[in-house]
């Protein structure tokens, strides 16, 4: 049975007046078990067949996929589709009723013999991918406890317009998660980080083709590793509060505030999919009505619900003070995560502004992010922004755009913006300078 833990970091002390409440909660499950421990699992490969995938893309996606296959549990149902300008499902070979078979030898040696096949051609059409996905999920009726896919692409989705997309986004919320990897660089992140965002997934490049396999079998390894379907995190404040927001803060950045159900006038609760074995941190932050020194409050409390049963809760409070020296701390946590929530917005911005030839402001962002990396100990970002700018001083964030940086790392940057670090533990490595 798995196990659930919770732990508040905040300073609770308010001074006289004071309203904004911010608490870091992080959330733990152990002993999660496998994918489909409480119902049924399901998993879909995507795979990108369009034409600029080219010979030797193909067959590395063609290699990858089986290695994917070999990573899924007995007894999971899935299915292969093949995406173009249209979108086909390549296993299994069905024309009504479920679209989803259980994994057993005989049926992945199929999957793999209708994968051999799979060859490049046609345009890109994400959004009818998404939808076929959506489509195979919804014939297995109520039998699917947990649904997952990994979609793969290799272009820009130029077969539908925007609005198309963003309807097939839509309809897919809620019903399935979706792992998003982009091979080479002629996709585009912003447009790929919007279905990852949307349908609870993780986000990556692939620099090369030959890297294909080893990370769909990471993907299907960490799917098949979490044993709690669902979760939601549960968010309480008092009559009166104002919820100012919920994020994720760690292990990426993803801000769910507008993703809150109402369970009623006081309580929201915020998707946060299937879990393993992991720790989760998110960010929450609520203002209060506020009252005389001396008074105590609680600001809100936060539970991890799975099955609509609360599984681990925290409290945050507050307390009013006019003792400057407890009121002016500010908590490691709240202070770490902030910063890195600023980060991941300084990296997309940077990045934007300079592909928009605007390079003053590229480099201020950029610069300024170099600056929160350095000082957050966020080491994989401050790796790779080396290879987009020169740094002349971390410290003050003075920076200078190179002349020449490849592309991939450009994308690189931009997809590992939302990752973050945890605090540093005192007398910790600091980054490279």
């Amino acid at each position: 049975m798995a196990l659930f833990s919770t732990e508040v970091y905040q300073n609770e002390h308010l001074p006289d007046g004071g309203t904004d409440v911010n608490a870091i909660v992080r959330i733990g499950v152990q002993d999660a078990g496998a994918a489909g421990s409480d119902g049924a699992a399901g998993e879909i490969i995507i795979i990108d067949c369009s034409g600029s995938m080219g010979q030797r893309s193909m067959m590395a996606a063609r290699q990858a996929a089986m290695v994917a296959l070999d990573n899924i549990l007995d007894g999971t149902y899935f299915a292969v589709v093949s995406g173009t300008h249209e979108a086909y499902l390549a296993y299994p070979i069905v024309q009504s009723g479920p679209g989803m078979v259980q994994m057993t030898p005989r049926t992945r040696r199929e999957a793999k013999d209708a994968i051999s096949r799979l060859v490049a051609d046609g345009g890109t059409a994400i959004g009818r991918w998404l939808a076929l996905a959506l489509a195979l999920f919804n014939s297995m009726g109520g039998r699917l406890a947990q649904k997952h896919a990994l979609l793969l692409t290799d272009g820009a989705d130029e077969h539908e317009t925007p609005e198309q997309l963003d309807a097939a986004i839509r309809a897919c919320i809620g019903q399935f998660q979706c792992d998003c990897r982009g091979v080479g660089t002629y996709w585009v992140v912003s447009e790929v980080r919007k279905i990852s965002r949307a349908l609870m997934g993780t986000l990556d490049i692939i620099p090369e083709p030959s890297m294909m396999a080893a990370e769909f079998a990471r993907i299907m390894q960490t799917a098949m590793n979490r044993g709690v379907s669902s979760a939601n995190l549960r968010v309480w404040v008092p009559q009166g509060a104002q919820l100012l927001f919920v994020r994720q803060v760690s292990p990426t950045v993803e801000d769910l505030t507008n993703q809150g159900q109402p369970v009623n006038p006081l309580t929201a609760d915020f998707p946060t999919g299937a879990w393993g074995d992991e720790e989760r941190d998110y960010h929450v932050s609520v203002r209060l009505p506020a009252k005389a020194v001396g008074q105590e409050q609680l600001a809100a409390r936060v539970q991890l619900v799975v099955a609509d049963q609360p599984r681990t809760q925290g409290m945050v409070k507050a307390v009013w003070s006019n003792d400057d020296n407890l009121t002016a701390q500010i908590n490691n946590e709240v202070a770490h995560y902030t910063g890195q929530t600023e980060l991941a917005a300084a990296i997309q911005e940077g990045l934007a502004a300079k592909q928009s030839g605007d390079l003053s402001t590229a480099t201020s962002k950029l610069g300024r992010a170099v600056q929160l990396a350095t000082e957050t100990g966020n080491r994989e970002a401050t790796a790779k922004l080396r290879k987009v700018v020169d740094v002349v001083d971390p410290g003050s964030g003075t920076v200078r755009l190179k002349r020449n940086v490849s592309k991939a790392d450009e994308m690189a940057l931009d997809t590992a913006s939302t990752k973050t670090t945890r605090t540093r533990q005192p007398g910790a490595e600091q980054p490279e300078e």
